[in-house]
């Protein structure tokens, strides 16, 4: 099953924290999102999860 991408099309980069406003990722990671295998984006989803807590 492929990892479905976190993007939910607000795409502005935060200054401050270097995450996308829409989905936390880095620009790496959106970058990276689309030829990398599941393992690597199911450990990304996983650190958004924490992002997500932390951004309250």
């Amino acid at each position: 099953m492929a990892v479905e991408s976190p993007c939910n099309k607000v795409c502005e980069i935060d200054p401050a924290s270097g995450y996308c406003r829409g989905c936390l990722r880095t620009i790496e990671e959106i970058v990276a999102w689309p030829t990398a295998d599941d393992a690597w984006k199911c450990a990304v989803i996983e650190r958004l999860k924490e992002r997500t807590v932390r951004r309250g």
